[in-house]
C-alpha cells in the first residue's frame, strides 16, 4: 500500500535536481597542449618525404652502413645464453642486478683502488637519463639550493631533467661558433667564477650536441680548477667506447678525476655502446670518502628509487653483465663497438673529402676534429632549411648532424648539398 501511494508522487518530481554539476570538458580540460619534440618533427617530415634521396640526420641512434639498426653479435650470444639458462623474471633488487653494477663500475673506473676500498657506490638505473634524474633528485634532497652548471650548449634533456628535480641550472661557456671548437678560456673562467660547492656537469666524451671534447691536457687543467674551487663534478658518460672505439680512452676524464681525489658522481648509459636502446640500461656511481659514507649514500639512493620506479629492468642488465664477465664476449664487444666508432670516424673523413671535391673553399676540418655520434656542422638555420626543402636532407636547425645517418651510399650527395647551401 505504501509503495502504491508513493510511486506516483516520485514520478512527478523534477529530474533537473539530479543533473550532473561537473564542469564542461574533462577533468584535465584546462591542460594546454605541449610543444612537440623537435627530433620527432624531423622524423615526421622525413617520413612524409617521397624523395629517393632523402636523408634523416636527426635521430640519435646508430645505424649500419645500410641505414639499419645494428644488433651486436656479442649481445645476441649473451641473450642466447640467458635463454638457455632458463632464468626467471623475478624483481631485481632496488639497486639493480648486483653483477651488472660490479662490471659497470669496473668498465668506467678500470682498476681504481677505490673499488677495492668500497668507496664507489653503484646502482642500476633506467639508462643514462634515469641516472641523471636520480642524481638530480639526490642532489636536490641533500644539497638544497645548490646550482648545477651545464655547458652551453648541452644535451637538450639536461635542463628539464634537473629543473624537474627542483635544481636551478646555469650555463658555462663551451662551444665557440667561430672555430666550431672549444671555447676553453671561456669555459675555465665561468667554472672559476661558479660559487663554491656548485655542481659542474661534464660530458665524459663525445659531447652532445657538438662532438667537441677537451684534450687530455685541458682535462688535467679542469681537474685542478674544479678541485681548487671546491666544486662537485657530475659526469655524463653516454658514449664510452662508442666515441673513439677505445673504452679506456673514452673514460680518461673520469679516471683522471678519480685518481686526483675528486669526490664525484658519474652517470652511465649502455644504449649506444651496447646497442641496448630500448632496454633502458644505465648506472649511477658516487665516489665517497669511506665505507660508512658509501653505506649511507646507497641506503638513501634506494629510498629515492623505491617510490620512483621501485626497481630497474632485468634483461639488459643480464646481457651487459654476461658480456663483461666473459673474456671472449668482452673481446667480441670491444671489436664491435670499435667497428661502430670507426664507421662514424670514416664517414666524417669522407664528408670532408667530398666537400673539397665539390669545390668548397671553407675549412671543414672541425668535422673530423669532433668525435662521436654528433657533428656541429656550423650550418645556419637558413641553410638547414634549404637542405630540407631543396635536397630532402633533415637535421635540427642548429646544424647538428647525426653522423650515424651518413653512409657510403649518401655521403657524396650530402657533401654536394652542404656545399650548395654554404657556398
Amino acid at each position: 500500500m505504501f509503495l502504491r501511494n508513493i510511486l506516483p508522487r516520485l514520478s512527478t518530481l523534477p529530474t533537473t535536481r539530479f543533473a550532473s554539476t561537473a564542469p564542461a570538458g574533462g577533468y584535465f580540460a584546462h591542460v594546454p597542449k605541449g610543444p612537440e619534440d623537435p627530433i620527432l618533427g624531423i622524423t615526421v617530415a622525413y617520413n612524409k618525404d617521397q624523395s629517393p634521396n632523402k636523408i634523416n640526420l636527426g635521430v640519435g641512434a646508430y645505424r649500419d652502413d645500410k641505414g639499419q639498426p645494428f644488433v651486436l653479435n656479442a649481445v645476441r650470444a649473451a641473450e642466447e645464453s640467458i635463454y638457455k639458462g632458463n632464468l626467471d623474471h623475478e624483481y631485481t633488487a632496488i639497486g639493480g642486478v648486483a653483477a651488472f653494477n660490479k662490471v659497470a663500475a669496473k668498465l668506467l673506473f678500470g682498476d681504481s683502488p677505490l673499488l677495492k676500498e668500497n668507496r664507489i657506490v653503484t646502482i642500476q638505473t633506467l639508462s643514462g637519463t634515469g641516472a641523471l634524474r636520480v642524481a638530480g633528485e639526490f642532489i636536490a634532497r641533500f644539497k638544497p639550493g645548490v646550482v648545477l652548471y651545464l655547458p652551453n650548449p648541452s644535451w637538450a634533456n639536461h635542463d628539464p631533467i634537473f629543473n624537474d628535480a627542483g635544481i636551478k641550472t646555469a650555463k658555462y661557456a663551451y662551444y665557440e661558433p667561430s672555430t666550431c671548437g672549444l671555447n676553453f678560456e671561456g669555459m675555465k673562467n665561468d667554472i672559476k667564477n661558479a660559487p663554491e660547492g656548485s655542481v659542474i656537469l661534464l660530458h665524459a666524451c663525445a659531447h652532445n650536441p657538438t662532438g667537441v671534447d677537451p684534450t687530455r691536457e685541458q682535462w688535467q687543467e679542469l681537474s685542478q680548477i674544479i678541485k681548487e674551487k671546491k666544486l662537485y663534478p657530475l659526469f655524463d658518460s653516454a658514449y664510452q667506447g662508442f666515441a673513439s672505439g677505445d673504452p679506456e680512452k673514452d673514460a680518461y676524464p673520469i679516471r683522471l678525476f678519480a685518481k686526483e681525489g675528486h669526490h664525484l658522481a658519474a652517470c652511465q648509459s649502455f644504449a649506444k655502446n651496447f646497442g641496448l636502446y630500448g632496454e633502458r640500461i644505465g648506472a649511477l656511481n658516487f665516489i665517497t670518502d669511506n665505507q660508512t659514507e658509501s653505506q649511507a649514500l646507497e641506503s638513501q639512493l634506494k629510498i629515492l628509487v623505491r617510490p620512483m620506479y621501485s626497481n630497474p629492468p632485468i634483461h639488459g642488465a643480464r646481457v651487459v653483465s654476461m658480456i663483461l664477465s666473459d673474456p671472449d664476449l668482452t673481446t667480441q664487444w670491444r671489436s664491435e663497438v670499435k667497428t661502430m666508432a670507426d664507421r662514424i670516424i670514416t664517414m666524417r673523413k669522407k664528408l670532408v673529402d667530398g666537400l673539397a671535391e665539390n669545390g668548397s673553399k671553407k675549412d671543414w676540418s672541425h668535422i673530423t676534429k669532433q668525435i662521436g655520434m654528433f657533428c656541429y656542422s656550423g650550418l645556419t638555420p637558413e641553410q638547414v632549411d634549404r637542405l630540407a626543402s631543396e635536397f630532402h636532407i633533415y637535421m635540427t636547425r642548429n646544424g647538428r648532424i647525426s653522423m650515424a645517418g651518413v653512409s657510403s651510399k649518401n655521403v657524396e650527395y650530402l657533401a654536394k648539398a652542404i656545399h650548395a647551401v654554404s657556398n
